[in-house]
């Protein structure tokens, strides 16, 4: 039996440049004192940093704050009381929406007497998520699924922040938006908020907390009769800009699951599901530009058929739902990981990546018609198979390890799948082009031009084509057995939202995965798989759910109980902002990137369309992505006209406010002062000009 335990405890992991593979899942366990405030662990992890202390039995409450290493104490930012826990032997705080970079977070204990004593963490080194795959295409329409976040890790401007706890559930509140001509309503529980926000009136970016174990009798109410939190657009693709996060290492969705639907740019992370009804998260119907990452997979309750005693889908995604990333998930013995497609009649676009499918049986995914980039998952002890394309769908399967799956590769119908030991789909099938991935103890892979497998080489008969280099195209002359697909190469022509550089080395992929997969520190639950039992076994783990069923949070309390804070600091001064000088309008089919006047930062494009503005023909234009930022100071009240070629509707952020394009053109009145331009939804800007 191999001794792995799913927990890393007692480990001290140093972030550097050399280590920069090793994103997330360290504990700085250094101990700070000061007049008996004693830190006693703490640690950075992807956007986020929190230190744990020992108690004052003198102590009325606490206040923590956060800010960067190097930035003078002004700059100290109080976190929110809710982000303070009280667990039996010790308090916590996890201060979270920081971007990249060196943190201190100090603690002030406020005493009986009045007085207060502080203390402050050694450096706490933050990295940034891995914001890769199809959710971030630049072709998709939001071009992000960060939700209330900016790509950089921090809260939207503007951005609303909502705590969810066993005791909150159905008492939260929050004021939402309800009608055009700007009517409040304020919804009462989290089911209700959501609810009022489906209208589709409001837009603003907001992130929900999830704090501890919340249970589906916490949620009562909350949910729909099929026991989901139902985040739902009005229509398709709506924009959403919501997160769904847990905080800390504890936080627990238990009983119940999430379903998402007619969404756009939502984000689920950082979260343990335990016990949800049919899946765990599902996106069912009409979503784009979801991200859902970092989270612990565990068994669902059990359902009708004989093969749902683990629960159904743990990610399933269907019915229209594209520009979809699943990442850093940790699949705990799944019976059914993901489901992709169901009655789609057109192409859609999903990225599996960094997943740890720990002995989970089968749908890793199981694909209909969709193209879908798998790469850099680790599949640990499969009993059924890894990867199953049908029905016209064409895989990217890349510097993944296969270690002891089964069957690593299927295509219905053909190749291994037809070998007689009944199939895994009836459906006609698909292709997939592998490249570059470890394949130890697999029961049987027939490639169809290499005799590598464990079997000769098939031509019309095949599990996947091996490609000889991960930008080959893939022969038309290489079809489905059954319904005759060919592999459409959409990962040599379409924006996958990866680069060359964020695939690991294959042989780094065990070590990454296992240390960065799933929650913060890969949670607080532990569990010891037999591997030479679970890895062929399928059957429901009795003791495994034993554990699961009995799972209970060591969270005493949420806060930290003090109302008071610092006084705000004294701003230092600032600078007054130099007027830009030079010509007020820029015409980037002539000039690119160079003005005198506006600052730009970003990429240029000729192959996004021809605009006619004004007498000038225009045909190249600045692509609006998360990266891009236009600056100027002007002196005067003006008006700025932005020239674009997107639809009406489209939406361009000015001084962080989302103005909506209408024929192409955004007219904005700006006051004296500085500007900024940046992303709101994906755009190409091919003229600007202020007067």
């Amino acid at each position: 039996m191999k001794n792995r335990v799913a927990k890393a405890t007692g480990m001290v992991l140093l972030f550097s440049l050399a280590l920069s593979l090793i994103a997330g899942g360290w504990t700085n366990k250094t101990t700070v004192h000061a007049a008996g405030l004693s830190i006693i662990g703490g640690g950075g992890w992807n956007e986020t940093a929190y230190i744990e202390w020992s108690p004052l039995s003198n102590a009325e409450g606490y206040n923590v704050y956060v800010k960067n290493a190097g930035a003078p104490d002004s700059s100290y930012q109080q976190i929110d009381n809710e982000l303070i826990r009280q667990y039996p032997s010790y308090l916590r705080a996890d201060a979270v929406g920081l971007a990249a970079g060196n943190y201190v977070i100090k603690v002030e204990a406020r005493l009986s007497d009045g007085s207060t004593v502080s203390t402050v963490s050694n450096n706490l080194s933050v990295a940034s998520h891995d914001r890769s795959g199809f959710a971030f295409s630049s072709d998709s329409p939001y071009g992000t699924g960060s939700g209330a976040y900016n790509d950089d890790g921090t809260l939207k401007d503007g951005a609303q922040v909502i705590y969810v706890t066993s005791e909150t559930a159905r008492t939260v509140t929050l004021d939402v938006k309800i009608n055009s001509s700007g009517g409040v309503q304020t919804g009462v529980g989290i089911g209700e908020i959501l609810t009022l926000r489906q209208k589709g009136y409001d837009t603003t970016p907001l992130a929900i907390r999830v704090i501890g174990k919340v249970t589906d009798d916490d949620m009562s109410g909350q949910l729909n009769s099929s026991g989901y939190l139902q985040v739902k657009g009005k229509n398709n693709y709506s924009e959403m800009n919501t997160t769904i996060e847990g905080i800390g290492d504890d936080a627990y969705a238990y009983g119940w699951g999430l379903l998402l639907r007619y969404v756009g740019n939502v984000e689920v992370r950082n979260l343990g599901l335990m016990l949800f009804p049919d899946d765990g998260i599902s996106m069912d119907t009409g979503n784009i530009n979801v991200w859902v990452h970092n989270n612990d997979l565990f068994y669902g309750t059990a359902g009708g058929d004989a093969d749902q005693a683990k629960g159904d889908g743990s990610t399933d995604l269907k019915k229209g739902s594209t520009y979809i990333t699943i990442s850093y998930n940790h699949y705990w013995d799944s019976g059914k990981a993901a489901l992709v497609g169901l009655s789609e009649s057109e192409e859609f676009f999903v990225t599996f990546h960094h997943n740890w499918f720990d002995h989970s049986d089968s749908r890793h995914p199981r694909i209909r018609l969709a193209s879908v980039h798998i790469y850099n998952n680790f599949y640990d002890g499969v009993s059924k198979y890894g990867v199953g394309v049908t029905t016209g769908a064409s895989a990217f399967v890349e510097s993944n390890y296969f270690r002891h799956a089964k069957y690593p590769m299927l295509s219905s119908l053909q190749g291994t799948d037809a070998l007689g030991e009944g199939t895994f789909s009836g459906e006609d099938g698909g292709v997939i082009k592998a490249y570059n991935n470890r394949i130890v103890d697999a029961d049987s892979l027939i490639y169809a031009n290499s005799n590598t497998g464990t079997a000769p080489a098939h031509a019309t008969s095949f599990d996947a084509y091996l490609a000889s280099s991960r930008n080959e195209t893939v022969p038309s002359s290489y079809r489905a057995l059954v319904g005759g697909t060919a592999y459409n190469n959409f990962d040599t022509t379409v924006d996958t939202g990866v680069n060359n550089a964020d695939i690991d080395n294959v042989s780094d992929v065990e070590k990454i995965v296992t240390a960065q997969a799933g929650r913060l520190n890969n949670g607080d639950f532990t569990w010891q798989f037999d591997d030479s039992v679970d890895d062929t076994s399928y059957a429901l783990n009795t003791a495994l759910m034993a554990k699961i069923r009995s799972y209970t949070s060591g969270l005493v309390s949420v806060g930290g109980n003090s109302s008071g804070a610092d006084p705000e600091p004294e701003p230092e001064p600032q600078p007054e902002p130099e007027p830009s000088t030079g010509e007020p309008a820029h015409n980037f089919t002539t000039s690119g990137l160079e003005s005198d006047f506006f600052d730009i930062v970003g990429n240029l494009s000729t192959t996004k369309g021809t605009v006619v503005y004004n007498g000038l023909t225009l045909t190249q234009c600045l692509k609006i992505e998360s990266s891009t930022r236009i600056t100027f100071t002007s002196t005067e009240t003006a008006t700025l006209t932005l020239v674009f070629n997107s639809a009406d509707g489209t939406k361009i952020k000015i001084d962080g406010t989302s103005y909506p394009m209408t024929n192409g053109v955004v007219r904005v009145s700006l006051l004296p002062g500085a500007h900024t331009i940046t992303k709101d939804n994906t755009a190409n800007l091919f003229y600007m000009e202020l007067e």
